[in-house]
């Protein structure tokens, strides 16, 4: 009789997805639209944590997005590595915004699957 709940043979992938321009952008703006103010290393740690990855140096990828957010007025400079909050947000573009981020978090589920 085979037994229930056997061991998976498939390994989970490791890998994480490369993130950069505006999938980045968007990603590290809605972040801040939901959690408030925060720093350049909290956004870092929230990438990983999620499963995304950057080119080269994390943290300089992330300050140089969050640089051209606070340009377009989506997100403001609080100080050294603190952001917070813009002066505004369009209803389209957030709403671009959320479709690519559910896009991107499908993804990674898609390369994160485990055995039940």
């Amino acid at each position: 009789m085979p037994s229930v709940g056997g061991v998976c043979h498939r390994a989970v992938m490791a890998a994480k997805i490369q993130v950069r321009g505006i999938e980045l952008r968007y990603l590290l703006t809605l972040y801040v639209y939901r959690f408030g103010t925060t720093t350049v290393s909290e956004l870092v740690n929230m990438l990983d944590h999620k499963g995304f990855d950057t080119d080269g140096r994390a943290s300089k990828a992330v300050s140089d997005a969050l640089r051209w957010e606070v340009r377009r007025g989506r997100l403001s400079h609080l100080g050294r590595g603190c952001y917070g909050l813009g002066e505004r947000l369009p209803r389209g573009t957030e709403h671009r915004m959320l479709l690519r981020e559910k896009a991107l978090l499908s993804l990674i589920a898609g390369h994160n699957e485990e055995c039940f």
